[in-house]
Order: C-alpha cells, then structure tokens, then sequence
C-alpha cells in the first residue's frame, strides 16, 4: 500500500528531476557544482521550484496592523526617492537546494547526452564477499530466526503432545522448536577503473583553461563512477617534463616552460605497466593540452606511444584541445589526421565552457 504522502514526494521529486534536466547543459558548462559536491550526494540550487507549504487564507480585513489605515501613512523608514534606506519590506527569491545522489546525476547526463552505457572489460583481482541465505538450521543467532519455520516447528510439537487448544490457540516455542537462516558468502569479482588525467601546463595554459578541464573532468568522474564499484584516479601534469602529483597540484600549478608532450606519454605507459594490468583493470586515459608542441618530431613519438604502448592496453584515449590564445593548436590537427578512425581514440575541441557539453559527448558517447 502506497502511502498518499509517498505518492506526493515522488511527484515533487519527479518536478526536481525534471527542472534540473532540463538546465542540465547549464550546469554541465559551469563550475558552480563542484563545490556543493559531498561524498556521495550533491546540492543543487533550484530558484524556480518553491516548497510545498501550507497557506493560511486571508480573514477579510483591510488596512495595516489594526484600523482600516490612510493613503499616505508613514509606516517606518523605508524608500525615499534618493534610493532605499535601512531593511527593505519586499520579499526575495529563494533559492531550493536539492540534494541529489551521484548516480542519479549520472543518469540524468547519460539521458541528457544520449550516452550509452559501458561495458566493462576484465575484473581486478580484488574481489567482493557477497552473503546469500541458503538453507534452515536449528542454530543461530536470534537476529536470524525464521518467524514461519519456527511456527510450524511449534504448532507440529503442540499437536503431536497435545498440548494444542482450539479455545486458546497460544504457542510458545521452546529450543528445539527455534529454526534459523543460515548463509554462504561468496566472492564476486568486481570491476574496476583507473582513470588516469594528463595536462598540459606550460605558460600558454592559463586559469581559464585549467578551469575547463576541471569542470570536465568532475563530469567525467561522475559517469565512469557510476559504471564501475572502484575508480582509481592519477594525476599526470608535463611542459617540457612530466611529474605524477595529486588532484590540488594538478588543478592548480602553472609553470612557464616548453611542451613537450611524449614526456606525459611515456609516463602514462609507464603507470599503466607498473601498476594497472589491462586484464584487470577497465584503463582511461585522458590528454588536455592547447595543442602546442614543441617539434612535429615530439607529434610523431606520441603517435607512436600511442599506436604501440598506450591504445593497445586503455579502454579509450580521449584528447581534449582547450583554445588558448597562445596556442597553436597544431597537435589535434595532427593526431586527426593519423587515428581518427581508431574508436579507441575520441578528439575533442573546447574552444570555451559551453563547449565542455559537446566535448563530454565525443568522449563517452563511444560506450567503451
């Protein structure tokens, strides 16, 4: 039986589900989520939905206070012609937070992107203990008692001692009459994800672009989380060197030095090597840059870091070429040109934040 009141909270949070899918794109092409982000759930602000409330009626009383008042009445400090002065008297927007758990967010941006979902390749060698109860025992802990076996144990008793009585049909079970659940665990192979995030930041790279890859790579983490029980997340930032650092380094360090791509490359061959084996592990790899290597001779070694080392062992390669006006742009021209009919490969120019949608869509929209 379905409560009235639970009939009415599935409604409104079909409202939700709803007003936020519809200013998704918005969402996805700004930054305002990240920070509402908590372990498992995010709050997102919704200044069109108002709460459900009670509202008293008006009695049919005129005036302000008590009396009928008079056009004219000074009621307080208030506006004046030279602008408003002390607290104003108007009623203000507010603002609905709605917390939303991560996986539903995912499935809003698959729904909202067309995305198809993933299947996962391989399974790490940690496994998951999962219980199942498999039969009845006559001893356990009472948490696991079996309500009905234990009844019939107890009424079987009751007749064949004729202790039974149609005019008080009372049974007490005793010990031998108690039956429990018993359980078997068994292992459950469970999937994981190392998701390994590559950036360029040389001096062409500036806070604007920084903060694009931010934003796309929170969306990113959202969808592939959702597919998989564990992701493992590394940070690869290079100019003319490339160095493994944590999440607030990467995000935020800006350095003034050439480009020198393969550095990133060479070092994403070498984590997935050492550390994630691609029979176990479901491996994406994802390169922001502003497309300005130093030599077309640096182009060609990533190529070929790619073709031998790095495609054959990931799950997907995604490039993403942020616009900077110091960048030339050069190095998805060229890897357009020699893989761009690998689907293990997906390219992507974001020449702003409202291009991050698009740019989202050209990567997880393969379903690798």
């Amino acid at each position: 039986m379905i409560l009235r009141i639970d009939q009415d909270h599935n409604r409104f949070r079909q409202i939700v589900r709803g007003r936020i899918k519809q200013d998704l794109r918005r969402y996805i092409s700004s930054g305002e989520l990240i920070g509402r982000r908590g372990k498992d759930l995010i709050s997102i602000p919704l200044p069109q939905i108002h709460v459900p409330q009670f509202i008293y009626g008006q009695k049919q009383a005129g005036g302000v206070g008590q009396g009928d008042g008079a056009v004219g009445t000074v009621l307080g400090p208030g506006e004046s012609e030279g602008g408003r002065q002390g607290a104003g008297n108007q009623a203000a927007e507010h603002l609905l937070e709605v917390d939303i758990p991560l996986d539903e967010l995912a499935e809003m941006l698959g729904e909202e992107l067309e995305l198809p979902a993933i299947a996962p390749k391989g399974r790490k060698n940690i496994v998951s203990s999962r219980e199942r109860y498999v039969g009845i025992s006559r001893y356990g802990p009472e948490s696991l008692r079996h309500f009905r076996r234990t009844y019939k144990e107890t009424l079987k008793r009751s007749i064949r001692t004729g202790t039974y009585r149609l005019d008080r049909p009372i049974l007490v079970p005793i010990r031998q009459d108690k039956r429990y659940r018993t359980w078997k665990s068994s292992l459950m192979p469970q999937a994981n994800a190392a998701i390994i995030y590559m950036m360029d930041v040389s001096g062409s790279m500036g806070e604007e672009q920084k903060e694009i890859v931010r934003i796309e790579s929170f969306w990113i983490d959202t969808w592939l989380r959702h597919h998989y029980k564990g992701v493992d997340i590394r940070y690869i930032i290079h100019d003319a060197e490339a160095r493994e650092v944590d999440r607030e380094t990467f995000y935020h360090t800006r350095e003034s030095g050439g480009t020198v791509i393969s550095a990133a490359y060479k070092l994403c061959a070498r984590l997935i090597e050492q550390e994630y084996p691609p029979d176990e592990w479901n491996i994406y790899s994802f390169h922001f840059s502003d497309g300005d290597n130093w030599s077309q001779g640096d182009t060609e070694e990533c190529v070929a870091l790619l073709r031998k080392q790095l495609l054959p062992r990931v799950n997907l390669f995604c490039y993403g070429q942020v616009e900077s006006p110091y960048g030339t742009g050069q190095f998805l021209v060229d890897l357009n040109e020699v893989l761009q009919d690998d689907d293990r490969v997906a390219l992507s120019k974001i020449e702003n934040k409202d291009g991050i949608y698009q740019s989202i869509k050209d990567f997880l929209g393969r379903g690798r």
